[in-house]
């Protein structure tokens, strides 16, 4: 990785225990090398999404309700359909029990997978089983133990599920219910 990257967050962000722990957000420049299994994050108006990167500009991520009120599979998709128009951080993690290889393995082991739960299963849960084995997710801890971080998430998902549908009626594509 480029060591002239600037950290998003100075202060260690640790993840619940027995987790892989997160050290540090670093952006995504054009021209950085990925290494395959890397764990990605694109921020989306209030929540973040996301994937692991597994070479060749893919990514193997939770689609869950990303496509409209549906929820979606685990899907193998390009870094550009993955970050959905938003910037895409790489989130470090200092003791990874699965790294490189492994991960994308662990990842590719469920493409197709699709009991997406928000609060059991989501995307996050998806990566951290990835890296270690555990699946947790800090995005649920903290909208648990905060019910007004809670409820903003809700509105941000709420307001991103309504604008999906949108998008979907005024482009002449209805995802079924």
């Amino acid at each position: 990785m480029n060591s002239n990257q600037p950290a998003v967050r100075s202060e260690p962000r640790h993840a619940m225990r027995g987790a892989a722990s997160v050290c540090a957000d670093i952006p995504l420049c054009d021209g950085h090398d990925l290494t395959p299994g890397t764990h990605l994050v694109t921020r989306r108006g209030g929540y973040e999404h996301h994937g692991i990167y597994v070479g060749a500009g893919r990514v193997v991520h939770y689609a869950g309700f990303a496509a409209g009120r549906c929820r979606g599979p685990v899907l193998e998709v390009t870094l550009d359909s993955f970050a959905a128009g938003n910037a895409i951080v790489i989130r470090l993690h200092t003791d990874a029990r699965f790294v490189g290889t492994e991960a994308v393995l662990r990842a590719r082991s469920r493409l197709g997978e699709n009991r997406y739960r928000l609060l059991t299963n989501n995307c996050e849960h998806f990566c951290t089983w990835c890296l270690s084995g555990e699946s947790r997710s800090q995005q649920v801890e903290t909208c648990l133990t905060h019910p007004r971080a809670g409820m903003q998430v809700l509105m941000s998902l709420f307001k991103a599920l309504v604008a999906t549908e949108l998008k979907g009626v005024y482009a002449g594509v209805r995802v079924a219910a």
